[in-house]
């Protein structure tokens, strides 16, 4: 059962090895899919989330599975963090019939609507306008679930993005908007394509609220999710984070890697990294010998979703006709 609590004010050793374990869980799974790309075990261009586990497992963590989440073309780490479905998200990934999307979706488009995760978008802020309509489907059945699209900075300067944020302002629609600003639009840095890189700012212009967030600190995301909760709850209208972080891999598996050595070295160090963040924050708690004993929980997890993945068919094309064609 997830525990959902604020880190900081409970600090038990519960809620903090879980949070622990669900962002090593996105680590290692995500090393592991880097092995079985290269390995032709999985096709097709991947885009990995390391470097940025703190942003999906925090918000994710005060989430309900009534609650829906939109994700992007990065969503390995949204779709775990929201689901816990490690075997299902491996199995799509190698394109097996057990995935979660039955194997038709691949790596940008996985899906588990009964958990409230509404899928990954090849579409550069494609996601947004879609959780708006999720927020806007909330309100009007009466409900009290959210909508959370999570998007980079590149999405920022979408026209979706603009009209989406006025829109949910206008009628105070359910919507937390997410910005995992990862400084890289593919390979475009943001000071070359944005303007003016304070999401926050973007936020006011629409009459939103915003926070600007340490995005490697998944306490920082935790305390800032929760204050969006409450004012989206409260039908106070939308409600944006702007959680600054750094993709520490490339953009994806066919592109080669051009930012400078030093500013890779420098979010490379533990200082930065969101796991080792949250281990020196709680050195009691998350002692080696914990962390080395969730490392192989999580290891264990992996080697047998591979194997059920290994195990399972490839899909026929009648399956996907006869399910997704209707």
């Amino acid at each position: 059962m997830r525990v959902k609590n604020k880190i900081k004010e409970t600090g038990t050793a519960e809620a903090v090895s879980s949070i622990y374990k669900r962002m090593l869980t996105i680590r290692r799974f995500e090393e592991r899919v880097k092995q079985l790309y290269r390995g032709g075990e999985i096709y097709g261009a991947i885009h990995l989330y390391i470097g940025q586990e703190a942003i999906a497992v925090g918000v994710c963590d005060a989430l309900e599975d009534s609650d829906f989440v939109f994700s992007t073309h990065r969503g390995h780490g949204h779709y775990l963090a929201k689901t816990g479905d490690v075997s299902g998200a491996m199995a799509e990934l190698m394109g097996r019939a057990t995935g979660c999307s039955k194997g038709h979706g691949g790596s940008m488009h996985m899906f588990d609507p009964l958990k409230g995760f509404m899928g990954g978008n090849g579409i550069v802020g494609g996601g947004i306008p879609l959780a708006l309509g999720a927020a806007f489907a909330a309100k009007y059945k009466g409900t009290n679930a959210v909508s959370v699209s999570f998007f980079g900075e590149g999405a920022s300067n979408q026209g979706t993005f603009h009209e989406s944020l006025n829109l949910a302002a206008l009628k105070k629609l359910p919507l937390i908007a997410v910005c995992e600003n990862n400084r890289y639009a593919a390979t475009t840095p943001v000071k070359a394509s944005t303007a003016d890189e304070d999401m926050a700012k973007r936020a006011a212009g629409y009459n939103v609220q915003a926070l600007t967030v340490d995005g490697n600190d998944v306490e920082d995301v935790s305390q800032a999710i929760h204050k969006a909760l409450s004012h989206v709850r409260a039908g106070k209208g939308p409600f944006l984070l702007d959680c600054k972080t750094y993709r520490v891999e490339p953009h994806c598996g066919i592109i080669a890697d051009t930012r400078p050595d030093e500013e890779l070295a420098i979010w490379r160090t533990p200082e930065k990294d969101p796991l080792n963040r949250l281990q020196s924050q709680h050195p009691d708690l998350l002692t080696d010998k914990q962390v080395a004993h969730l490392e192989l929980e999580v290891n264990r997890e992996l080697d047998q979703a591979v194997d059920f993945a290994r195990q399972s068919p490839y899909p026929r094309v009648e399956q996907f006709t006869e399910e997704f064609i209707r």
